[in-house]
């Protein structure tokens, strides 16, 4: 299995690597679809995305590609959003018997809603930031920023999806952050936001630790090589596959 594992956390690099496409879309199906129980795939993946975000995150301050304030502001939201989806999860696991499938179905209309974000980015992005690009984009909407990482974090918390398609759609659509800074702003949002889930999740007990670090024996070199190779494929047509791919997922889940 270990073999097995470390060759998925490949898969997964390299898709990452090569699309630019969130880790956690294509990965907690994918662990649930071999076995792994659904509390347990979104802790591990949380955990696992915590790591993997912290080396991007340097990198991109490095490049000075991160909007400080709206990483802030959609943390002040987002943040508490997570952790309160995540003590749900504890509180109704006393109550609900049926809670795994109450989450698998949480998983689907996700996925489902991610891909619809992934085709909207992947074919509007350019004319998006053709428009008006605002030099300071949570001017006036302090309150809004916070209310839509709460909603977003929340999410993020309960099915471990979506910290990167769709905080970066809310940057593109709402805030007009040019295309250079919303990679960076993304990536650094989405790792104070994955470390408290994941180890929130960790501390209940959510997180298999052997199965984070075979994941990252595999998806370190996966991601090096589809980086590498990112520049000579096409990146759209492969998220729009992609897309499609998590679009199916999501259908035969719910």
């Amino acid at each position: 299995m270990e073999i097995g594992i470390i060759i998925l956390g490949v898969f997964v690099g390299f898709l990452v690597g090569l699309t630019g496409v969130g880790g956690a879309s294509l990965l907690t199906p994918l662990l649930m679809l071999i076995g792994i129980s659904p509390v347990i795939a979104i802790g591990t993946d949380l955990f696992y995305n915590s790591i993997t975000k912290l080396f991007g995150t340097i990198q991109h301050w490095r490049q000075k590609t991160i909007n400080g304030r709206l990483v802030l502001y959609f943390s002040f939201g987002s943040i508490p959003g997570a952790v309160i989806a995540i003590v749900l999860l504890k509180v109704f696991d006393f109550y609900f018997e049926n809670l795994e499938l109450i989450i698998k179905h949480s998983i689907g209309y996700v996925l489902i809603f991610v891909s619809a974000a992934m085709v909207f980015q992947n074919f509007f992005s350019n004319h998006l930031e053709t428009g008006q690009v605002a030099k300071n984009p949570v001017e006036g909407k302090k309150v809004l920023t916070i209310l839509i990482g709460f909603f977003l974090g929340f999410i993020v918390g309960l099915t471990s999806i979506g910290s990167g398609s769709l905080f970066a759609l809310a940057m593109l659509y709402i805030y007009r952050v040019k295309t250079s800074k919303v990679v960076g702003t993304d990536i650094a949002h989405a790792f104070g936001l994955v470390t408290v889930a994941g180890l929130l999740h960790a501390g209940l007990g959510n997180v298999n630790f052997p199965l984070v670090i075979n994941l990252l024996v595999g998806s370190i070199p996966g991601v090096i090589l589809g980086s590498n190779l990112s520049a000579k494929v096409p990146a759209k047509p492969l998220r729009f596959i992609l897309a499609v791919i998590l679009f199916i997922s999501g259908i035969k889940i719910i």
